[in-house]
């Protein structure tokens, strides 16, 4: 009879908030899969957990995904563990789950702290629905598309975000999405939490100053009702150029400006030709 996989949440700062389920848990698997085995010893070291460790994360997670499973399949019980919060959610997790489940293993989940839901909830911005984004692309025209897509989104927005990114992403939101409120949360559970409740183009000129410090969590508020394109072709014509510069052809910045302001795409690549 095959194994349970169960999918454990693990604090994102504070050590408290591992419930008593998860140390059970954690205490009777057969053994624990982690992102970090060194990070996780720690946290098993902390709860007095004794179990056999295996690597589990991105660059190892084919190869040692068919180990889990095979394991699984013998009769064992695996505890899977990120560093900070729910396994599965914008983490390699997801693949070992969709692994396990393709081949018929139970999976069970021992829920835990969430930063996004967690920051969600500080925010003060609407949560009755909302889209959780992960990650922008370090590809700046990678992460203009994806926020392109997001325009016309009218649910709150959640993103994580590196410290030496930060300011390059809000950057880019207040250019593509306007100025919007925001809600930059940090330490979240630690003894220096910290939210910042501002808007986009304050949150710009506070981290043109302030070095950011920690990872963060960015609740963005949704488009308005009545949002849409009002930008002149003069604004749309400026856009497209600055996308230029930022290493895309003219004819791709023009059809992404026009896709941006409204303006025809042809008037904007022929006005820009030339400049």
């Amino acid at each position: 009879m095959a194994g349970t996989l169960y999918i454990v949440g693990t604090p994102i700062g504070n050590l408290g908030d591992l419930s008593p389920r998860a140390v059970e848990t954690l205490r009777t698997a057969d053994f624990v899969a982690a992102e970090d085995t060194r990070v996780t010893l720690k946290l098993l070291t902390h709860f007095d957990i004794h179990r056999p460790l295996v690597s589990y994360y991105e660059h190892n997670k084919a190869e040692s995904g068919r180990t889990i499973l095979a394991r699984l399949l013998s009769g064992e019980s695996c505890a899977l563990v990120t560093d900070a919060g729910m396994p599965a959610i914008s983490d390699p997790g997801e693949d070992l789950v969709r692994l396990c489940a393709g081949a018929g293993v139970e999976v069970r989940v021992v829920p835990g702290p969430s930063a996004a839901v967690s920051a969600l909830a500080l925010s003060g911005l609407p949560t009755g629905r909302f889209t959780f984004e992960g990650f922008l692309s370090v590809n700046r025209s990678a992460r203009f598309e994806h926020l392109d897509s997001l325009r016309g989104e009218r649910r709150t927005m959640v993103f994580y975000e590196a410290p030496h990114k930060l300011l390059a992403t809000l950057t880019d939101m207040l250019e593509v999405l306007g100025d919007r409120r925001v809600s930059l949360c940090r330490e979240l559970t630690k003894v220096h939490e910290e939210v910042q409740r501002t808007t986009l183009s304050r949150a710009v000129e506070f981290y043109r100053e302030n070095v950011p410090r920690g990872e963060y969590v960015l609740v963005l508020e949704g488009a308005a009702e009545d949002s849409g394109p009002g930008a002149t072709l003069e604004e749309a014509v400026r856009m497209a150029l600055e996308l230029k510069e930022g290493g895309m052809s003219l004819k791709d910045a023009a059809k992404r400006a026009s896709q941006r302001t409204g303006q025809p795409k042809n008037a904007i690549y022929d006005a820009a030709v030339g400049k």
